[in-house]
């Protein structure tokens, strides 16, 4: 009796063992086809095909979620129009920046795979370098390096007053390298990069106070005699071309926007030429 015991328990257990580990694999197999749908959904075969070996990393779903714990709210670093940038701290304490994109329509996606493409091509000083991507996952994610002054529009605009180190030689030293960073877009290819959203918001400073610009979510390829036509139109409000909002972005959208970055820039300084003049 007692062997027909241990019998029937080792049966069991030998049972138990098999169904569990057969769902674990059901669940694994599971698991794998839902990011190789993910992949192709987020257009990892053509990224695949086109990407530039200046992309270093595609990384894992776990890597980001890791280095982010798990996209924690304390680790948000923004939020823009085309998704949330949270900093991640990778092995061997490498601190970046990682953007979870917004859902992506299907229509979208060629356009996404485009940009990732365009970021891979762009090396430049004072353009913010993008570092890796996760396309096995529910919405895309770009991992940049991080920019650790935050951004422009924060030093100028600070509730505390303005920065000390804001001088008028270091406003216009950042005047300078924005100048020459959207003039290498500008001519970095064949066809001219829009950036489209050019603000002090998107042009960030680095430990040095060296400027990097920032979030080529809007940004496309198009030629000089080329406009925009989409509905809808990207860009933040007060820093967009009238005329562009009519009759679709350009080129001169950028300048414009550029322009209106110049004018944040230098407020401060007119302002102090007409106090010491007496208006």
């Amino acid at each position: 009796m007692e062997t027909i015991t241990i019998g029937l328990g080792l049966g069991l257990l030998s049972l138990l063992v098999s169904v569990t580990w057969i769902f674990l694999d059901l669940k694994r197999r599971k698991i794998l086809k839902s990011r190789e749908k993910f992949f192709k959904q987020n257009g990892g075969m053509l990224l695949k095909q086109q990407m530039s070996s200046n992309l270093n990393k595609v990384f894992t779903i776990e890597e980001l979620k890791k280095a982010t714990n798990n996209f924690a709210k304390d680790r948000i670093l923004g939020v823009g129009g085309n998704g949330v940038v949270y900093k991640g701290v990778l092995p061997y304490q490498r601190i970046v920046a990682i953007k979870k994109s917004k859902q992506l329509e299907q229509n979208q996606i060629e356009e996404f795979i485009n940009e990732v493409v365009l970021l891979t091509q762009i090396n430049h000083k004072n353009v913010v370098k993008l570092l890796g991507c996760c396309l096995k996952t529910e919405v895309p994610l770009l991992v940049y390096e991080y920019i650790s002054h935050g951004t422009l529009h924060h030093h100028i605009h600070t509730k505390n007053g303005e920065m000390p180190w804001l001088s008028f030689r270091n406003r216009l030293r950042i005047a300078i390298e924005s100048a020459d960073a959207f003039s290498y877009l500008r001519s970095a290819t064949s066809i001219p990069i829009l950036h489209r959203d050019i603000k002090s918001e998107n042009i960030l400073l680095d430990d040095y106070y060296t400027i990097k610009i920032a979030d080529f979510g809007a940004s496309r390829l198009r030629p000089f005699d080329q406009a925009d036509m989409s509905s809808l139109i990207p860009g933040t409000l007060g820093y967009l071309d009238p005329k562009g909002i009519k009759l679709g972005l350009s080129d001169k959208s950028d300048v414009y926007s550029f322009d209106v970055v110049l004018a944040e820039l230098l407020r401060r300084i007119a302002y102090l030429k007409f106090s010491i003049i007496g208006f």
